[in-house]
């Protein structure tokens, strides 16, 4: 490993999926001599995935349902691992009962207790429950505008407050828009055609990304104690949060976060699918069961459940009117750090945008086209 932090030409700060995938195109394609640092002792982000004492591989940040809308994006990363089939399958708990998640039309049956046996039918009764809005404003009046209020009541609202520490009506409709509601007997949880699971686990297939000579990994780094001695980088990639690396200039960006409690149990499964949802009845939101779509033989057994909490890692961006105001003063900044010194922000954290992993990896490709652009011009 080079020891002197100024032989590189980029510092790509942050080891997950976005500092992975310009790391493996600026060395393979540029030819760059790269450094990825992190603050924790891994790779691969909040994807990272590992082997409890069972030998079970299981998701320390909660599951990544990884799929894919880009077929590029799906024969890139093709590079880098085998694939198995993705097998996403949710049900919402209520009153101990379960209902496929998200809505559909057997979800609806076994709400209403009744068979309908077209969309039409379904349509013609949820046309009498919702509430009208010719242009929701937020989460409530959109879920209601479209399913009215015992839907909402029993699978959103409560929900929602657990997740976001925050009433429905008072977060943008993207929030609760982004949960797709299906009119016929689809349930799987996504809707993309090509739904995989990397074979041999995520952080196996970021470590094949980044297994190049003109790559080096510096863990239990942090970029605030090593920013001074890298002024000689030809380019920085930071994916971090914005508000962190100017130091708070506009004040903090609000993030929700996760605590996860994991137990191990000596049986085949303790679920019938990978997720159970439980909007009302639990302090946690989800119980997860990875092995589902891990799809490994063992006699043992990981459940994860999942408590939303206001401080610790950030996970999810809470989109309200004051923080994405905020955003955008720490988006000018951004703009002008990328023109003056060719430090680029990209990944969920430094956009300050929930994204999907394959978003990440294809937002990754697109700023290395534009990095590439720019160096070919010198």
């Amino acid at each position: 490993m080079k020891k002197n932090l100024k032989e590189f030409d980029a510092l790509i700060v942050g080891a997950g999926p976005v500092g992975c995938v310009l790391a493996e195109r600026l060395a393979n394609n540029n030819n760059f001599n790269c450094l990825i640092i992190d603050k924790r002792n891994h790779i691969a982000g909040n994807c990272f995935d590992e082997r409890n004492r069972k030998k079970l591989l299981y998701h320390k940040y909660g599951p990544h349902y990884l799929r894919f809308k880009n077929k590029k994006t799906f024969d890139y990363m093709s590079k880098f691992t085998k694939w198995i089939k993705g097998n996403y399958y949710v049900k919402s708990i209520i009153k101990k009962k379960k209902y496929p998640f998200p809505l559909n039309l057997e979800t609806f049956e076994l709400f209403f207790n009744q068979k309908f046996k077209t969309k039409k039918n379904l349509l013609d009764l949820l046309e009498k429950k919702k509430v009208r809005a010719l242009n929701p404003k937020n989460s409530e009046e959109l879920i209601l505008s479209k399913v009215g209020y015992e839907i909402y009541n029993a699978f959103y609202k409560n929900y929602t407050i657990k997740q976001w520490g925050i009433h429905p009506k008072k977060l943008p409709k993207e929030i609760v828009g982004r949960i797709p509601i299906r009119f016929n007997r689809d349930r799987r949880y996504v809707n993309e055609k090509i739904q995989v699971m990397p074979k041999d686990g995520y952080t196996n297939m970021f470590s094949n990304m980044i297994k190049n000579k003109n790559i080096t990994v510096m863990l239990n780094t942090d970029y605030q104690k090593i920013k001074k001695i890298i002024k000689s980088y030809k380019l920085i990639i930071y994916t971090g949060c914005p508000d962190e690396f100017f130091n708070y200039r506009y004040g903090k960006l609000e993030w929700r976060s996760l605590k996860f409690n994991f137990k191990t149990y000596k049986k085949n499964f303790m679920q019938d699918c990978v997720q159970y949802n439980y909007p009302n009845e639990k302090k946690f939101t989800r119980s997860v069961e990875i092995k589902h779509v891990t799809k490994q033989k063992s006699n043992y057994t990981v459940i994860s459940k999942e408590y939303p909490k206001s401080a610790g890692e950030p996970y999810y961006p809470i989109n309200t009117i004051r923080n994405l105001n905020l955003f955008k003063k720490y988006k000018k900044l951004m703009k002008t750090q990328e023109k003056k010194n060719n430090i680029f922000f990209e990944g969920r954290l430094a956009s300050y945008k929930y994204l999907n992993t394959d978003e990440v990896i294809e937002k990754a490709l697109a700023l290395h086209k534009k990095i590439d652009k720019i160096f070919l011009k010198k």
